[in-house]
Order: structure tokens, then sequence, then C-alpha cells
């Protein structure tokens, strides 16, 4: 990521559609056009992993680390692909095209995809491109059906409470469930077929206009997951197979109790003893779906923060050394070159510094931060940037770069953006003041989220950290596409030198 070069933060199901949810089908496409427009170089998106609406609807909480929400697929595109007619897809009200209808958009779209499903299982029979990506998935595939399997069999409940048979993957057990549940785990295969079809389609389109993707890839993965399941082994878990030790991070100025994220921490010396294949396997597998991948929490490859489970808050945690210099010469030899971003937010150590220096990955800059007391020294700060960082306004994490100015925080940190760009600036400029500045920066690459582009205030916020309800709800809608933002978006990337 050495050209100088932008694009725009904007997550698939935030995407207009008809379905109440972001998809791979003509909100997409547009939004392509969009990115065209404004002579972005690349569109940034968060997990496409599967999403539970009883863990919040999270991209980053996800019962695989390997397959693709079935939310995303496109039913017009399964009308163009011939899975489905025109009039099967009448029947959903969009109460609200602004908000992500996630519980409305599961029940419609599995309805759709089971009317495909049933359809279209001779013409599977025949499909080449089927049976290939059954073939070349079947390392993940074959497990994660299975799992999916079993949990609609017992009303979801969480694979640690199956009977031991299940839950310790008895050969014999497992058999039994490949026979009496062959047609729902072909239906789920179908279902990942088709999400991965119209993903690689998109992707394709996206290259024509000379766009590129920045993935996201979360450090973690959930407990309840067919990774943790098919793979107990790599994590520190109990008898039970319940976790010893969860993740976080510890106490700060943010949060006087830390955050317990709850995932399952690593057995990271079971992963050396394996030659770290299984990440070797995820990685590549990231690299298949997007160009480049900004890596979720990288300080957890260095040292990370472990809780002790039985424990209700991140306190009484301690930080536990990770073999990432020796991960990451794997992966390097495993793939010669790796288009990684490394997220390195929050209280970042030197030896942090280092193994991202060893290999030469860019880190993050976040301009929202940057303005208050010792901005002459801020890291997020224009003047402190160097070339080999990704500069953003602000992340789906932050605020909206609006509702951060006219928050009681920003409103004190517009005094020092005043005095830094040498005028006052109403909290209505503030988001093209910020996108201008770190447009005009030394960063080689730059991301706006799409928010910040629109002006829009704390309402279009994406996400609130530790917040369990009430995130990942908010889209675009179509008029919000129309020329004005791009032609001012493409004026600002032509000026300070962006454009292809």
């Amino acid at each position: 990521m050495q050209r100088r070069a932008s694009g725009v933060l904007l997550h698939v199901t935030s995407l207009p559609s008809r379905f109440g949810i972001g998809d791979f089908g003509p909100g997409a496409r547009r939004f392509a056009q969009f990115l065209a427009k404004a002579a972005q170089s690349y569109w940034q998106i968060l997990p496409l992993t599967p999403t539970s609406t009883f863990i919040g609807n999270s991209p980053y909480s996800s019962d695989s680390a390997f397959a693709v929400n079935p939310l995303l697929i496109s039913p017009e595109a399964m009308v163009e692909e011939g899975w489905l007619d025109e009039e099967d897809l009448g029947g959903y009200v969009q109460a609200n095209p602004a908000v992500t209808d996630y519980e409305g958009a599961e029940i419609f779209k599995d309805g759709l995809l089971r009317l495909a499903f049933g359809r279209g299982r001779q013409r599977l029979e025949s499909d080449a491109a089927f049976r290939v990506f059954c073939h070349d998935a079947a390392y993940w595939l074959d497990d994660y059906a299975l799992f999916r399997a079993i949990k609609s069999e017992r009303d979801g409940q969480g694979w640690s409470d199956w009977p031991h048979e299940l839950r310790d993957r008895r050969a014999d057990a497992l058999e039994a469930v490949r026979d009496r549940r062959a047609e729902e785990i072909a239906y789920i295969r179908f279902v990942q077929y088709l999400a991965f079809s119209q993903w690689r389609a998109l992707c394709r389109a996206l290259r024509e206009n000379d766009i590129q993707v920045i993935g996201d890839m979360p450090i973690y993965v959930t407990q309840d997951s067919a990774d943790v399941w098919a793979n107990p082994e790599l994590f520190k878990l109990d008898a039970d197979k319940r976790p010893v030790f969860v993740a976080g991070v510890p106490p700060d100025y943010f949060s006087a109790t830390g955050q317990r994220w709850g995932n399952p921490v690593y057995d990271w010396p079971a992963h050396e003893r394996l030659a770290f294949d299984w990440w070797l396997r995820r990685m590549g597998h990231n690299m298949g779906l997007y160009d480049t991948i900004r890596l979720d929490h990288f300080r957890g490859f260095e040292a990370y923060w472990e809780i002790p489970a039985a424990e209700e808050t991140a306190v009484r945690g301690q930080w536990v050394k990770a073999p990432g210099t020796a991960l990451f010469k794997a992966m390097q030899r495993r793939f010669p070159s790796l288009p990684l971003i490394a997220e390195d937010l929050g209280v970042i150590t030197a030896e942090v510094r280092e193994l991202m220096a060893a290999y030469g990955f860019p880190g993050m800059k976040i301009l929202q931060f940057a303005f208050g007391a010792g901005i002459a020294e801020n890291r997020d700060a224009p003047h402190n940037y160097t070339r080999d960082c990704v500069a953003y306004t602000g992340t789906h994490d932050n605020n909206t770069t609006l509702g951060w100015a006219r928050s009681e925080a920003g409103l004190e940190a517009l005094t020092t953006l005043y005095d830094y760009v040498g005028r006052e600036v109403p909290p209505e400029m503030a988001p093209w003041e910020l996108i201008r500045l770190v447009m005009a920066s030394t960063a080689a690459t730059v991301v706006t989220p799409m928010q910040d582009l629109l002006c829009l205030g704390e309402g279009a916020r994406m996400n609130m950290p530790s917040v369990a309800k009430g995130n990942w709800g908010w889209r675009a809608v179509e008029e919000q596409f129309e020329g004005a933002v791009a032609e001012r978006l493409h004026r600002l990337t032509e000026l300070f030198g962006r454009n292809h």
C-alpha cells in the first residue's frame, strides 16, 4: 500500500437494498460506481463472517472464521443466476431503509435460500463449480456444515452443552449426524457456495474499476463456533471444553474495569507444535477474499491480556507473551507478500512497534484522536505521520466526526483544531475539514468512513464498544450515492495526488 491513494469505509450490511440489509447485489454495484466516480482506490469493509442476533449482530462475533454471512447473499443476484424467479422476491416489507433489519432479513432470506435449494437440487448435481468449491473449502466447510446442522437440530444450543459424544466429536456420533442430517448439510454447503460466488463476482466488478478491497480479520474467534469445536486443542479449554481463560484488555483511561471480551484465548504452544497450520489456512483463506487485510488487535500477537474465565471483569488479568515473530515468519515463508494493516490503536509498546517494523506492516492513525493537549507529539496528528501508515478520520468504533464535534469532548478539541487549521471551524464543517487534513497528509493511504463523507451525526454511528445492543444498524440510502459527494471527494483526491 505504498502508492498514494484513498478509499471509503462502509460495511456491506450498510449498503442500500430492498431486503432490510445491505448485500452483494445492486446496492454494492451502485457503491462501486460511486467509488469509481470519486476516484477512490479502496473499499474497506468489516468481517464478512456470519452474525447472530443473539450476540448483538456483531461481525466480530461469529460462529465461523471462514464462512460468509448468508444475509449478504443478494436475492436479485439469485434471480440473475437462475436460482429464483423475480416473483419469488415479493412479500418483504422494509420498514426503514436507513436501519438494518437483521431478524426480518434472516427470516425472509432463509426462506428464499431454501426455496432455491429445493428447486436447484438437480442443477447442483451437475454443477462443476459447486463440486470444486466444496472440495477446495472442505478443510473448513465440512466441519462448519456439520456444526450448523447439529445446532439447528438442538435449537441453537451451545456446543459445550451438547451430549459428550457430539461435544467431543466421537466419530460414530458424527457419522450418524451426517446420515440423518444429510439434506441440511447439503443446504448449508449450497448457501456458502452462493455467498462466495456472489462475493467473487462483486470483486471482479470492483477490479474492473481498479478498486481493491480492504477486509478485516479479527484476532480471536467466538467460543460457540465451529472453529473451537473442531480444534479444541488449539485453545485453553478445560476437560468440559469450556474456556479456562478469556480475552480482553486491561483497565485504562476509558474503562476502570477494562474490557472482558469472553473469547477463548489461544494455546500458542499447541499452534507452534503444529507449525501454525490453522493460522496459515486462515490467512490464505482471507487473502483469497481481500486484496489487503486489516489485522484486528495486532498488539495481541506480541502479548495478550489473559483473564481467568471465572472473573466477571478484566481487572484480574495478566499479560502473556505471544509468538508473533514466529507466527509472521511462518506466514512470510508461505506468503512472501503479506498484505496486512496492523490495527495498532490504544496503548502500544515498543515491542509491538518492533514487530510491525520487522515485517513492514503499516499501522493506523485516527485524526479524531489528535486534537487536545499535547498535539505537538501526538502520533495521530498529521504533522507526525509517516508515509507507511493508513490514516482515518475515524473508524467503525468511533463516533462519526460530526457526532464527535458536537460532543462535549469534541467541542473542547475543536479549539485545538481551530489553532491547527488557522481559523474557526463550526461542528457542521468538521467532517470535511478532517477529511481534507488526512487527504493532504503524507500518509500513503487514507480511508474515510461513509458517514463522514455524508456529514452524519451520532445517530449514524456504527458501533459503540462494550455496548451489547443497538450497534451495527446504520445503513446508507440510495440517494446518498448521488453525484455531489462523489464529485467533492474526487476533487480532493486529485488535488492531493491520490487518484488512480
